[in-house]
């Protein structure tokens, strides 16, 4: 699979201030080496792949879980 975004590329255009910054849940080596470049940049914001997760979304994501269970389970009866 090819990546959205060149790493490398990625990397020099940060530490070059091209960009101001990047915020990023998904890495293409996991877990990341100590010695990454992602790890000393002070313009990268890295979270677990869990970068979206909010209150109001797990709310929205469970509640549509449960209606198409019982959806399903209806049509089963």
């Amino acid at each position: 699979m090819q990546p959205i975004v060149e790493e490398s590329a990625l990397i020099e255009v940060l530490g070059e201030r091209r960009i101001a910054g990047e915020a990023l849940d998904v890495l293409n080596i996991k877990p990341l080496p100590t010695d990454h470049p992602f790890r000393s940049l002070d313009n990268v914001l890295s979270t677990p792949h869990i970068g979206y997760v909010a209150r109001d979304l797990y709310k929205i994501f469970f509640g549509d879980t449960v209606k198409n269970i019982t959806r399903w389970l209806a049509q089963q009866a």
